[in-house]
């Protein structure tokens, strides 16, 4: 019996033959996802069918990049279809309960390999039930008027990788802002022209529906994030061993992304944060330019781009491979505290809650400790007090999924299928000081899973794995 995979293989090579194009069996990097399988996309369409009603929902893929770089689609037309083809749209009918994609001819075959492009085989592999010329979408768009239905499209501006919602929407506002620039986000364009074609056509924000489908994870999404985060633990832990002083900055970065690349990731999810000495207290510091020396603290977060999905974990480590005495009392009391944050995460209660109760456990921690600095001190009872009082910082960390800062709703309690990080820091200013630890926590039914664990952080921990040679000496 055939499999779904050489029933698509073959469908694609006759197809090729029959049109007098190279057969759409591409290798390496697909145009259609192998993220997911069909019926996850179709879920999610559907799911969207449910709130939008009787409706349509119409999304736009993202342009053809405009330098000799990889095309990545924009995640929220990624999240609803899998297809990596420049310039596609998106037609979700809630009435009719169908999908439609939209396709413009291929356009490089000749230079970039097989293209996705409009008919039957398209319809296959993608599992979307029409794929039709690009062209026609403005008969359909006609249709919607005529039938004075409402349409629901993205406000927001689209993300891509590398970037999240704060970026891309900062960005859009400063161009249309901009006195010598002045023009409007390609949504905005987009909803104009669409409201200019269809006038009877009432308009509605997508972005909402999506947001809320996105905040909580599949389980195949959560296994994909399990591997980012894998990818993202074997990054740092290469950097770890790569540091030492004399060595630069951006020397552990590299080493880091070697790993990525190794395990078949896109590209970064953000820039490299390796930072180093007085850099430490820049939360988003990369330059990456300065050298690495004996005594320094690294603080170092890093992640990948992985099949559209991303991590994000952070690490401290001391350059030369071991903490001074001053150093490991200042991590050790922040590791504790940090921890004992993590301890009181549970499914069903609420940030306040997890803060009252990482409150009591950071203050018996704090009164057995036994302090020899009275700046650590006071930075140890500065960071649990904004748990004591009840007013964490950054709402203990962020939402994590297809952005490093990913969508996010607003909620009474953690639900389980989040995905989010802690990252709370501790510093002491009047040192240029600063330390930042970061995992990734995922709320379960029961409890919560620390996808990160596996990536050293205790003192003897570290220390052990910095005394293993880096990628430099080991090639």
């Amino acid at each position: 019996m055939l499999t779904r995979a050489i029933v698509v293989s073959l469908l694609l090579v006759s197809f090729g033959f029959a049109q007098g194009r190279p057969a759409l069996v591409a290798q390496g990097r697909p145009y259609f996802t192998d993220a997911f399988p069909p019926e996850e996309f179709a879920a999610r369409r559907r799911a969207v069918m449910d709130r939008i009603g009787d409706a349509v929902a119409v999304i736009q893929g993202a342009p053809e990049m405009s330098a000799e770089v990889a095309f990545r689609q924009n995640n929220h037309f990624f999240y609803l279809t899998g297809v990596e083809v420049p310039r596609a749209i998106l037609v979700i009918d809630g009435a009719s309960r169908r999908s439609s994609l939209y396709l413009g001819p291929p356009r490089r075959e000749r230079y970039n390999g097989p293209e996705l492009g409009p008919g039957e085989p398209a319809a296959t592999i993608t599992g979307i039930e029409s794929v039709v010329d690009r062209d026609t979408f403005a008969a359909s768009l006609a249709q919607f008027n005529d039938e004075g239905r409402a349409l629901f499209t993205p406000f927001r501006a689209e993300v891509r990788g590398g970037g999240s919602v704060g970026e891309a929407t900062g960005h859009a506002r400063a161009t249309t802002g901009d006195p010598w620039d002045g023009r409007p986000s390609r949504e905005a364009a987009f909803r104009e022209r669409v409201q200019k074609a269809a006038p009877r056509v009432e308009l509605k924000d997508l972005d909402p529906i999506l947001d809320a489908m996105r905040f909580i994870k599949s389980p195949r999404e959560i296994a994909l994030m399990r591997e980012a985060t894998r990818i993202t633990g074997l990054g740092i832990m290469e950097a770890m061993r790569e540091a030492a002083p004399g060595k630069y900055e951006y020397e552990l970065s590299a080493a880091a992304e070697w790993v990525f690349r190794r395990h078949n990731s896109q590209g970064p999810a953000y820039f490299p944060l390796s930072a180093t000495g007085p850099n430490t207290v820049y939360s988003h510091y990369h330059r990456g330019l300065r050298k690495l020396a004996d005594g320094d603290i690294v603080q170092f977060d890093y992640a990948p781009d992985y099949k559209y999905y991303t991590s994000d974990v952070s690490r401290v480590f001391p350059a030369n491979g071991k903490f001074t005495p001053r150093q490991r009392q200042l991590y050790t009391i922040y590791l504790r505290l940090y921890q004992a944050l993590m301890s009181s995460i549970k499914p069903s209660i609420t940030i306040t809650q997890v803060a009252a109760d990482a409150g009591k456990k950071m203050e018996e921690i704090i009164t057995a400790f036994q302090f020899t600095d009275p700046k650590i001190k006071e930075a140890a009872v500065k960071f649990a007090a904004q748990y004591q009082t009840g007013k964490p910082r950054s709402s203990l960390g962020h939402a994590l999924g297809m952005e490093v800062h990913d969508v996010t709703v607003r909620r009474d309690s953690f639900q389980p299928g989040e995905i989010f990080t802690i990252e709370p820091p501790i510093s002491i200013p009047d040192e240029n000081l600063a330390m930042r630890i970061e995992d990734v926590i995922l709320i379960t039914p029961t409890g919560i899973e620390n996808m990160s664990a596996f990536v050293p952080i205790e003192v003897e921990a570290i220390e052990k794995l910095m005394r293993e040679p880096g990628v430099g000496e080991r090639r």
